[in-house]
């Protein structure tokens, strides 16, 4: 008989009839507060034995489990209560501020554009802004405003932007329930599940992020619900392949994508769950556990199954709904290739596109920065700052407005027919461009430009002799082109490669040039023809009124949608927004580090009101939540380092039921902060405060673990120097539970005083004076307004 199915039939064995029932109403507590006794029942004995046989070092093992099943309804009314009270936080005064607040300028214009259904582009996956339309949608919004400034008016733009921030706040009143079942499930007493929902439930940031017209609260909802769903699957772990086995497994998938699905930091829940499979899996590989390759092998797949590939799906999914929904021309177009923007709905490159010809008249324009190809008639000086010395030629820069000084004539390098499509310039074609302001050609050579020693020079030459020809011949590369194509205005995303050093002519925007050139953009020859940012495209043909180009045929009627693969279109995509997540580097005057905000050292202005009243929106914590959450991480390190070290000289301070619970739950919460917090110090974009939130919640998770700890498995159990040899009583079972309720009654106390102290900052209301603003200024980095 294996480990694993004895283990099974130890934990079910019925207890000896004479066997006295335990006392309510803490004797609900894990069974890990109370495997310490010697003179255990025979049931408890049972389980203890079993416990002993299973090797499983899961991050959620046995001692998690709760042996006494409590009243489904007494803990759907406590749910029920969480969620009410929850709800009342956030739903109070939800129509204040009446104007767009902090990154509503962003989500409710999302929103907009998909009601519109014109294309746009965000760096965060669709789902969540897509519930935010959806809401806009069923409250009959159509989409009109365009959340311009921060501040601006609702009611007189006439936007339901009630109705917008109720999904929200509905969402973000699950949070605390979700988080109470996972700590119930986790084997908590309904103390601790009720401390741990109160961190969260009680905290001015979660409020503040979670009632406006945001993401976070889908996001931090679904995390939550992928937790609590992992925990369910895992406590099937000994009822294998049976149907709530599957379905908690696949749930836990499902909102893994989900989570994913809103931000890309969704992932930190993917890796958390994803650790926590791998240590389960290595588990069973165990020889020990009595179990064959195959059995092995088949529990490998089921995951593979519930855990990659149907989250894979879900997310897919939500991309397929995203380019359904966004089916015409927007703001997003220039982010996607030629290619993309074809398949939209009245596209610039469906509708104005045009073929180039040989001495067509174009403007050149840098698909990065949209800077136009420049020149005048000032020249580099000889001698730079740092000694270097340029050729003194015609200056090549990128400038912001167009004019006539952007004019460029394509001219061609071989014999070409009068008239025909002979004249059509097509991929791979060799050009010169000559400038018609100044009558100069356009070249590039071993001289190092201005800013970058690295980089060629470009000029511009008169009467370019025949040495200096090589220098002037640049060849068409179109993006995604085949052999042939025709090089398009609009459409055709193409790098200016020089033929003779292989460079692309490429601009940057810092740093610019100095006043010498007008501080307009150095263009210079880039060696890195990888780079997306050597692209450019054709802005237009300038066409000559009084001449009649003959060899030109007459405008062809607009082309047709084109189609594009599903697949293409999602990798475009996701390249794209993996690319300008890691760009977003500008500073920004509340932006902070992660080092900042456990200790809530840093929080962010939302708006500001206008006029006498004083009000304003400042998102912070509660200081007693994140404090106290701060404190219980330090705890829990500190008491699993001492264990360790205890454990290295042979001594045994935790029983072995206890450390399970203190290691398995409490480490799977601790290894969620951690897989929510510590990424964020290699990332090297703008960071704000409401990136901790997730982690937070976590946090509040691992409060509760070591709350219970030192409330009940330690502090308040008897213990002699031997070992244990007094079993606990009744009496003391219920003063344990007596001191617990106690003990989270002052912490839910503090929390509200707390809460309430700083609610004015959370809700823009009332307004204060400059000294009850001073007054809320817990610590002196927090910027307030009004403080004067």
């Amino acid at each position: 008989m294996s480990s694993a199915t004895q283990q099974d039939r130890l934990l079910h064995r019925k207890p000896p009839p004479n066997t006295p029932s335990p006392a309510p109403p803490f004797s609900a507590l894990p069974l890990s507060a109370r495997h310490q006794d010697s003179r255990l029942d025979k049931r408890d004995d049972d389980f203890a034995t079993a416990q002993a046989s299973s090797k499983s070092t899961s991050l959620l093992d046995k001692g998690f489990e709760d042996d006494v099943k409590d009243n489904p309804r007494i803990e759907w009314l406590f749910a029920g209560l969480i969620f009410l009270l929850a709800a009342a936080f956030r739903f109070w005064r939800i129509d204040h501020p009446a104007g767009v607040v902090f990154d509503e300028v962003h989500f409710g214009k999302f929103a907009s554009y998909y009601i519109r259904r014109e294309f746009f582009f965000d760096v965060h996956p669709p789902l969540a802004k897509l519930l935010l339309a959806f809401a806009g949608w069923v409250i009959g919004y159509d989409g009109h405003y365009e959340f311009e400034n921060i501040g601006e008016s609702y009611v007189d733009n006439k936007v339901p932007y009630i109705g917008l921030r109720v999904l929200p706040a509905i969402l973000g009143s699950l949070v605390p329930p979700v988080v109470y079942g996972i700590m119930r499930e986790s084997g908590y007493p309904r103390i601790v599940g009720v401390l741990s929902a109160a961190l969260v439930l009680i905290d001015n940031a979660h409020v503040t992020q979670t009632r406006l017209i945001l993401l976070d609260a889908p996001l931090v909802l679904f995390m939550s619900i992928a937790f609590y769903s992992y925990i369910r699957f895992h406590k099937l772990r000994y009822s294998e392949f049976t149907k709530p086995w599957w379905t908690w497994m696949i749930l836990t998938g499902v909102f893994l994508s989900l989570t994913i699905s809103c931000k890309m930091v969704g992932l930190f829940a993917f890796c958390t769950v994803g650790t926590a499979v791998v240590i389960d899996l290595w588990n069973l590989l165990d020889i020990k556990r009595g179990l064959t390759i195959e059995h092995v092998a088949k529990h490998f797949a089921a995951r593979a199954f519930g855990l990659i590939f149907v989250p894979a799906v879900v997310y897919l999914f939500w991309f397929w709904v995203h380019f359904t929904v966004l089916n015409r021309s927007g703001t997003g177009d220039e982010f996607m290739s030629p290619a993309f923007q074809q398949t939209l709905l009245d596209s610039p490159l469906t509708l104005n596109a045009e073929e180039i010809r040989y001495y067509d008249t174009i403007v050149l324009q840098h698909r990065g920065t949209k800077a136009f190809l420049h020149s005048h008639v000032d020249r580099y000086p000889l001698k730079y700052d740092d000694g270097r010395i340029s050729s003194a030629g015609q200056q090549v820069t990128a400038y912001k407005f167009n004019d006539t000084n952007n004019h460029w004539i394509v001219e061609p390098t071989k014999e070409i027919p009068e008239t025909g499509r002979g004249r059509v310039v097509r991929q791979h074609d060799i050009i010169t461009l000559r400038h018609v302001m100044t009558n100069t050609t356009l070249l590039t050579h071993d001289v190092a430009c201005p800013t970058l020693a690295t980089n060629t020079e470009f000029t511009t030459w008169d009467g370019v002799n025949e040495e200096q020809e090589q220098d002037t011949r640049f060849k068409i590369e179109i993006d995604d082109a085949h052999e042939g194509q025709q090089w398009m205005t609009k459409s055709s995303h193409f790098q200016l490669v020089h033929v003779g050093t292989r460079v692309a002519m490429w601009t940057h925007q810092d740093p610019l040039l100095p006043d010498w050139a007008f501080k307009q953009q150095e263009v210079n020859g880039n060696k890195n023809l990888k780079d997306k940012s050597t692209f450019w495209v054709v802005d237009e043909i300038i066409k000559d009124p009084n001449v009649t180009d003959r060899a030109r045929p007459p405008p062809k009627e607009p082309k047709k949608v084109k189609s594009m693969n599903f697949f293409r279109k999602f990798f475009e995509l996701q390249i794209a927004m993996l690319q300008h997540n890691a760009g977003l580097t500008d500073s920004h005057p509340y932006a902070s580090g992660p080092i900042n905000w456990p200790f809530l050292l840093a929080g962010i202005s939302f708006w500001t009101g206008a006029g006498e009243l004083r009000q304003q929106v400042y998102m912070v914590g509660n200081p007693v939540s994140w404090w106290l959450c701060v404190v219980a991480l330090s705890v829990f390190v500190g008491v699993i380092g001492a264990d360790q070290l205890a454990q290295r000289r042979g001594m045994t301070p935790i029983p072995k039921a206890t450390r399970n619970r203190l290691y398995n739950s409490g480490g799977f919460f601790m290894l969620a902060w951690l897989y929510h917090y510590l990424p964020f110090f290699s990332m090297s974009r703008q960071l704000f405060l409401h990136h901790y939130l997730p982690a937070h919640l976590c946090s509040a998770l691992v409060a509760g673990a070591v709350f219970h700890f030192i409330a009940s498995e330690t502090i308040n159990y008897p213990i002699s120097v031997a070992g244990p040899t007094t079993r606990r009583r009744p009496r003391q079972v219920a003063e344990v539970g007596k001191g617990m309720v106690v003990a989270v009654a002052v912490i839910v106390v503090a929390l509200l005083a707390g809460y309430l102290f700083l609610a004015p900052l959370t809700y823009g209301f009332p307004g204060l004076d400059p000294e009850q603003v001073n007054r809320r200024r817990i610590l002196s980095t927090w910027t307030l307004h009004y403080a004067k």
